[in-house]
């Protein structure tokens, strides 16, 4: 009975925690510490130096001036750096130059970083509060936030579009200027600018501040939690927890997965903040919820990385996150994965990792650094990528440096720096290995120099040399990855004897010396992963690499971004579902079909039967290395009995999809963040929600969009609820819509189409649209406003 009482203590403590009593913290190296070789990944990085050069400093700097009262020297960028999110790219330009320096030991960025970091502190002096902010009209915008006037929705606070999340951006740069490029300037800027957040919101109750949060805020809570750190002050570490949102973290505390239809990367950087300032709070003998915070961190990852995340390791669509059951849109909609949301979700995983070295941590790292963060780069031009499409047969769009300014470009520019930060990491006396990536380490505290070469994944072999040591014993903990089977180890030729099993860590304790040689030998298969939602969608991986197949290279609008706010959206022909190869037979008979067809880089061709008929096999090659073509990560998996009627079954579906995206000119998703941005949004006694898992609009007053037209326009079409047809008044280009619509009839789910015949075609150009009640007191709710040709 005592053991039993034992045991179910041990599992209470790990449920509560998220970890084994026993674990220990690890510690991570520093960047400069990690230099990277030849490889995928060092390729990348030089390729983000070079876009970080081709950026203009004076160009980023401008709205910060503005807002100080001085003169910009040049003009601001456009895109979203002149349409009110002014300035968000310069904090995270702070933060690229702050790790590419530690990174590289470049002069050139270091002396960049100087140039920024004086002209902000210029710009702060000339306020003189500490205040330092790119958003039109800071100084009266908190000016009524101090006063208590708080007007908040999901992306606008008191008609400025996400202020706290641009903030942040500042924060977060002159954070990382002082910790990974050491500038004591940085520091005394930091802590000036959170003196004057705590005189601004000094005077707002708790429930005025759990209101304004309900603006996207990035990740202020965990910044405010590094500057009680940096400083040693507790009033910090309070200020990080009124900025933490209450909405979200209630329910995670309590198991409780409310996110469907949440806007993604507005939820992931507030779990950070959770996660940090447990971690801090930990000896806080008058603050006892450390650990429920904690607890929300760990459920949050474990619901988005197991239940709603792709093979890429990526999450949402059209930025939100969709029902966790029902991986449809993910699939139809050409708005996939947002880079931004798996940047945040390695930040929370390596947190999570540093406190529990659980192996799952690290095997999830893996798959999103090379799925995702390393796809997301144009590896030759450069460039970054903002949705991830799922779609079989879309493509990307990539950024160009004088163009776009979205927030994918923002973590863009820091992700591939810091490629280094999670390969090794440490206790006093054990180095764990948790990343196959080319690099030179320098263990400073043990005067050790470890070299890891190979040309993984294209070769199953990594190689260690100890090119320096003091002859000092410890424990070399090699991760032994969930997806290798067979895997085994070698030192000075001699294989080691190992319990290990497939998701632990192949440890080898000895008194290491120079030039002692390691080899790790995992053998990689072919395997099937099967969408989340388990419909029979499938697809190939190669150990913990994605495979994907090129499907052409033509109609693909926009792929280098011009600076107009879609920009960042494939909106190039849609290629239908019945062109996109199914794969006939069992599940698990696919993978026997690939054969590799080269012994240097990885590449398969699909041997098994497909429907339609190919001319040529299926090629299939790491995702990470395909790049300015159409592609398709997810197969159609069907038996030889099913091919006629799920035949019968995608034409009939795909042909009014295709006939209908075809058809647009421009579509709205009221409700959403960056469709309604994008459209300059405008609204009073307005309020958006959610029904049926959709996003909708509607207002007691009016709101406004800005329609853009690139080919003639001859019909609109708003989606709304079968019971909800309250009259609505239009004015379309300043004019009345007096028309009567068509009324569909209503699809399975209960939603109508009212489509109405313009009296004059509208060309190429900007046409403002607004929705007002007619009649009611409120205008129905509306899901998607669409214009036609």
């Amino acid at each position: 009975m005592k053991s039993i009482l034992i045991t179910y203590l041990f599992l209470f403590c790990f449920l509560l925690t998220g970890k084994a009593q026993t674990q220990q913290e690890v510690s991570y190296f520093p960047l400069q510490d990690v230099k990277l070789l030849e490889s995928p990944f060092l390729q990348a990085q030089q390729t983000d130096l070079h876009y970080i050069m081709a950026m203009e400093p004076d160009r980023l700097l401008a709205p910060f001036l503005r807002e100080a009262g001085l003169t910009p020297k040049a003009p601001s960028y456009t895109n979203w750096e002149n349409t009110g999110l002014d300035g968000h790219i310069g904090g995270h330009y702070i933060s690229a130059l702050s790790m590419m320096y530690a990174a590289t030991g470049d002069t050139a960025i270091y002396n960049r970083l100087n140039y920024m970091l004086a002209e902000l502190h210029r710009a702060q002096q000339a306020v003189g509060t500490g205040f330092i902010g790119g958003t039109p009209g800071s100084l009266q915008l908190w000016k009524e936030i101090k006063a208590g006037n708080i007007r908040a929705g999901g992306f606008d606070l008191n008609g400025k579009w996400v202020p706290l999340y641009n903030i942040h951006k500042t924060y977060a740069g002159l954070r990382d200027a002082y910790l990974y490029a050491g500038s004591n300037l940085a520091r005394e800027m930091l802590i000036a600018l959170t003196d004057w957040m705590i005189d601004i919101t000094a005077g707002l109750t708790d429930q005025q501040m759990q209101d304004m949060l309900r603006s996207e805020h990035g990740g202020l809570n965990e910044t405010f939690a590094d500057v009680a750190e940096i400083t040693g002050d507790k009033k910090y570490l309070e200020l990080a927890r009124r900025f933490s949102h209450k909405l979200i973290l209630d329910p995670l505390v309590k198991d409780e997965d409310r996110l469907t239809g949440m806007h993604a990367n507005t939820q992931i950087p507030k779990v950070i903040g959770y996660k940090r300032i447990a971690d801090l709070a930990q000896d806080d003998k008058d603050w006892n919820h450390a650990s429920e915070w904690d607890h929300a961190a760990r459920f949050f990852w474990n619901t988005v990385v197991n239940h709603r995340s792709v093979c890429i390791g990526g999450n949402s669509v059209r930025e939100h996150f969709h029902p966790a059951d029902n991986f449809t849109s993910m699939l139809n909609d050409v708005q996939g994965p947002e880079t931004c949301n798996t940047y945040n979700m390695l930040r929370l995983t390596k947190m999570l990792y540093q406190t529990s070295p659980d192996i799952r941590f690290a095997d999830y790292y893996e798959r999103a650094l090379y799925n995702h963060i390393l796809a997301s780069q144009q590896p030759e031009k450069g460039g970054f990528v903002y949705f991830t499409p799922m779609r079989p047969g879309h493509y990307r769009v990539y950024s160009q440096p004088e163009t776009s300014m979205w927030c994918c470009v923002g973590s863009g520019l820091e992700n591939h720096t810091k490629y280094g930060e999670f390969i090794y990491a440490h206790t006093n006396d054990t180095l764990y290995v948790n990343l196959f990536i080319p690099s030179r380490l320098t263990w400073q505290e043990k005067k050790v120099t470890l070299v890891q070469e190979t040309r993984f994944p294209d070769e199953e072999q990594i190689r260690f040399r100890v090119e320096k040591s003091r002859k000092k014993a410890f424990s070399l903990k090699l991760r032994y990855p969930s997806w290798a089977k067979g895997a085994s180890v070698s030192v000075n030729g001699k294989v080691q004897e190992t319990n290990a099993q497939p998701g632990e860590y192949l440890t080898i304790h000895r008194k290491w010396k120079a030039g002692d040689e390691i080899t790790l030998n995992m053998p990689m298969q072919v395997a099937l992963e099967q969408i989340p939602d388990r419909e029979n969608f499938y697809a190939f991986m190669y150990g913990p690499i994605v495979l994907a197949s090129p499907t052409g290279t033509e109609n693909m609008d926009g792929l280098y971004a011009d600076d107009s706010r879609g920009g960042h959206i494939a909106h190039g022909k849609q290629i239908s579902m019945q062109e996109i190869p199914m794969l006939i037979g069992s599940a698990a008979s696919l993978p026997q079909s690939l054969r590799r067809i080269n012994d240097d880089l990885v590449a398969f061709t699909y041997t098994g039967s497909v429907y339609p008929a190919q001319k040529e096999a299926l090629k299939l090659i790491p995702f990470f290395r395909l790049h300015d073509s159409r592609y398709a990560v997810y197969f159609h998996q069907v038996t030889e009995a099913e091919v006629e009627s799920i035949r019968k079954e995608v034409a009939l579906s795909e042909r009014k999809a295709m006939e209908l995206a075809n058809q647009t000119v421009d579509l709205i998703f009221p409700g959403e963040q960056q469709p309604e941005s994008d459209h300059g949004i405008l609204y009073e006694q307005a309020e958006t929600g959610i029904n049926k898992d959709r996003h909708f609009r509607r207002a007691k007053g009016w709101f406004s969009y800005n329609l853009k037209v690139k080919e003639e326009a001859a019909q609109l079409m708003i989606t709304i609820r079968k019971e909800n047809h309250n009259k609505v008044a239009i004015l379309l280009n300043n004019e009345k819509l007096t028309v009567s619509p068509t009324i569909s009839k209503p699809d399975k789910e209960g939603f109508i189409t009212l489509c109405y015949s313009l009296p004059q075609k509208l060309s190429a150009g900007s046409y403002p649209i607004r929705f007002s009640p007619d009649g009611t007191e409120w205008t129905p709710a509306i899901y998607e406003v669409r214009l036609l040709k």
